[in-house]
């Protein structure tokens, strides 16, 4: 995801370095092979008023897309997929597109919750969440038996929106066992995809390995 070497790329996405929202961007970015140049806010201190200046919120991920801006990780990732139809991260026919949609929405709502819960969390409280999130997965393993990706047979933003969530189980101290088997098993084939290995940051390379 390098600037391409005829000039500047037309578009650059603002991000850090272990932010799960940025990974799905990253991901998806990677998987549809877009030319962009990538800022870690982390790394370029001072960009964090040009970042200011293009979201009100003052928060990663922010794309700007020539003369579009635009901001929030789902949003970001429906419009990239919508702009740059190739390879198409979500069925074409309405109903299934529908069912894609509210499983990214459930997504969303049980697991990144719970992992907000995770990080926000101590003492007793901290392992109550870790077990209601590797309960929870563990409750969804017969769906990741139906297809090789999440409810299909292709990559999705569902998958993009999952699956960064799953590379950080080790460091939310999540660990799966044998009955959430299928649930690991989708994991691995998607971490040994080459879109998902570019997308990593090599904070986020680090994150697994220093567990």
């Amino acid at each position: 995801m390098a600037v391409s070497a005829k000039g500047r790329s037309m578009t650059t996405l603002y991000s850090s370095a272990t932010c799960v929202d940025c990974h799905r961007v990253r991901f998806v970015l990677a998987e549809k092979g877009i030319n962009v140049e990538i800022i870690e806010i982390e790394a370029n201190p001072s960009v964090v008023a040009d970042l200011a200046a293009l979201n009100p919120y003052h928060e990663t991920p922010t794309l700007v897309d020539r003369d579009l801006v635009i901001y929030s990780a789902g949003i970001i990732c429906e419009y990239l997929d919508e702009r740059y139809p190739h390879p198409p991260l979500m069925p074409v026919d309405p109903v299934s597109r529908a069912r894609l949609r509210l499983a990214r929405y459930r997504v969303m709502r049980d697991w990144y919750v719970m992992v907000n819960r995770i990080l926000a969390a101590t003492g007793k409280d901290l392992e109550l969440a870790r077990r209601q999130l590797r309960e929870s997965l563990t409750a969804a393993n017969e769906l990741f038996e139906l297809a090789d990706y999440l409810l299909s047979d292709d990559l999705t933003l569902v998958d993009c929106t999952l699956a960064p969530l799953l590379w950080r189980l080790p460091i939310y101290g999540v660990t799966l066992g044998k009955e959430a088997a299928a649930v690991s098993e989708y994991a691995e084939r998607v971490f040994a995809l080459e879109s998902f290995n570019t997308s990593l940051t090599e904070a986020e390379m680090e994150l697994t390995e220093s567990t």
